[in-house]
């Protein structure tokens, strides 16, 4: 592939004081990276030359403002620069510090704005610590939240890929009792419908798709509990008539992955969080992908934290980030199918 027709996608390192800015570094300058994609870091130069020293790697540092410009020369890290950090050290490993999420929220800021502008092919986020991003002032309670606010999307769900295996989320985010108490006709439906959809986005032709169940044995027909017979079956019937889908389900969650995982279907409605958490990364946890379904822009992402406790140390393993990034790769050929499927709502500005 050519310099001018490979995609540019975004790196946003996450929070200095984390192992964001050492795995992205320890990414972009592999040369099987490189002969994909070419990257753009959105960071402070001295954050950058901080992890390229413990990461161990010679390359060198150059400043752009056009990602156009990106180079696909693993000898040369480009970064757009935040002029948030000036001297790297004001940022302390495994701390919460203000200046560390002012750096982490303009690296995202940056990087969004570039990709809703056609500039990059998509953006890939290493990981930000809430608490610093709330030392700002700012009041989103999560990565997620900000860059729905920034592109203007509607509605998100998370996707995690796995190989060909893309599992979906119908309750994330709240206790095991309320998702629970959650799992009915309406909510399956909607979550359901917008799997299909994401899966077909995502260049998946006629996919299918399995809803895993809730209760041991799928509920033994109700001996162990109701929510298969009276909300998740009709749901998928409710789905099937309408649109001929032919969403399998339930399957009982102790198989569904595994059979998932043999390609028996291409993806999963997992009904609450650590169902599918559990299940993805057992089975490999360094190449478990979140991607962000609904923004009008892509964006994949590592799963997991800062890692403060070895931020600085040079033991981050980039795997993840490095799976992240060939995701994005992978999905750039579909930026316009997703801008098209996903429209912003943000009001235009004046």
């Amino acid at each position: 592939m050519s310099h001018d027709q490979s995609p540019v996608l975004g790196v946003t390192v996450g929070d200095p004081a984390g192992i964001g800015p050492e795995i992205s570094v320890a990414t972009v300058v592999r040369p099987e990276i490189r002969r994909q994609a070419r990257a753009v870091l959105y960071a402070d130069p001295a954050v950058i030359e901080r992890a390229a020293a413990i990461v161990g790697t010679p390359a060198r540092v150059r400043v752009l403002t056009d990602p156009a410009d990106a180079s696909d020369d693993p000898g040369t890290i480009d970064v757009v620069d935040l002029k948030v950090v000036a001297d790297a050290d004001q940022v302390a490993f495994g701390q919460v510090q203000e200046l560390a999420g002012r750096a982490a929220v303009a690296s995202i800021e940056a990087a969004v704005a570039d990709a809703m502008a056609g500039r990059t092919a998509g953006i890939v986020t290493a990981p930000i610590n809430k608490e610093a991003i709330w030392a700002t002032g700012s009041e989103f309670l999560g990565h997620t939240e900000m860059l729905q606010e920034l592109t203007g999307a509607e509605k998100t769900d998370t996707m995690f890929v796995l190989g060909e295996l893309c599992t979906f989320f119908a309750t994330r985010h709240m206790s095991l009792l309320r998702a629970v108490q959650s799992i009915k006709q309406e909510l399956l439906v909607g979550s359901i419908n917008r799997a299909l959809r994401a899966l077909q986005v995502f260049g998946y032709e006629s996919p299918t798709l399995a809803v895993a169940a809730l209760n041991p044995h799928g509920g033994e027909n109700g001996h162990f509990g109701r929510e298969e017979l009276d909300e998740i079956i009709p749901a998928i019937e409710q789905v099937n008539t309408a649109t001929g889908a032919g969403v399998i389900g339930p399957i009982p969650a102790d198989s569904v992955w595994h059979l998932g995982l043999q390609g028996a279907f291409d993806g999963i409605l997992s009904l609450y969080h650590d169902q599918g958490h559990i299940a993805t990364k057992t089975y490999d946890f360094d190449r478990t992908v979140s991607v962000t379904v609904g923004l009008p822009i892509l964006r994949t992402s590592v799963d997991h934290g800062t890692a403060f406790d070895i931020a600085g140390t040079g033991k981050a393993a980039p795997q993840t980030m490095i799976s992240a990034f060939e995701a994005g790769v992978r999905f750039s050929a579909r930026n316009q199918a997703i801008a098209e499927a996903y429209p912003s709502q943000a009001t235009p500005s004046s």
